[in-house]
């Protein structure tokens, strides 16, 4: 009896050893699965989202081929952000860094955002064709007829230039020029014979 007791008392004690390290792995790799670090990267934004991570002291930083894109973040237990990435002609380069506060649970994902493709331009509408537009009338290219009342004939002839004209352009004296001689010869000689006369009767007063 004594022999059976023993054995059954080691057979106990191997048994709660064993229960007590399943136990202990158990809680051990609780931890483990409870954080989830999930992050979503697209051509134009990134995302994160991190859950589970307890009450501790826990960071989280977002970088962008090195640069800071989200600087060091402290959180418990659950954490979400976002943020649109700006235009790029390459791929980018990104990396969530968590430091979780049970150390052993640290995490360092890289993933890398495409370049965006650009949106294809539609095809040009092929405008209506539009009807080809009548030719007008040519214009008349005939002159108007001359106006009748536009000229007026003259009525009267002008005046004959004097014949006495021509003849002192052409002889430089007219026919009146002796006539005009013999009066003046005239006047001069009774001129003289009153002079005369009167001379003569003085004398004879004295």
């Amino acid at each position: 009896m004594t022999v059976t007791r023993g054995s059954w008392r080691r057979r106990g004690a191997l048994i709660a050893a064993a229960t007590a390290g399943v136990v202990g792995v158990g809680l051990s790799a609780t931890p483990a699965q409870a954080h989830n670090p999930n992050w979503t990267v697209t051509c134009d934004s990134v995302s994160v989202d991190l859950t589970a991570y307890g009450d501790g002291d826990n960071t989280v930083r977002v970088t962008v081929d090195g640069k800071d894109l989200l600087p060091l973040k402290h959180f418990q237990n659950d954490f979400n952000w976002s943020e649109k990435l700006g235009a790029h002609d390459k791929p980018l380069a990104l990396q969530l860094i968590i430091d979780a506060h049970d150390n052993g649970y640290d995490k360092t994902l890289d993933k890398t955002a495409p370049v965006c493709e650009k949106p294809s331009s539609p095809p040009p509408s092929t405008p209506p064709a539009s009807a080809t537009p009548t030719p007008s009338a040519t214009p008349s290219t005939e002159a108007p007829a001359p106006s009748t009342s536009a000229s007026v004939v003259p009525t009267s002839a002008a005046p004959a230039p004097s014949k006495s004209s021509d003849n002192l352009a052409e002889t430089g004296s007219s026919s009146s020029t002796p006539l005009i001689a013999g009066t003046a010869a005239v006047v001069l000689v009774a001129g003289g014979g009153i002079v005369w006369a009167t001379r003569k009767r003085r004398s004879a007063q004295h």
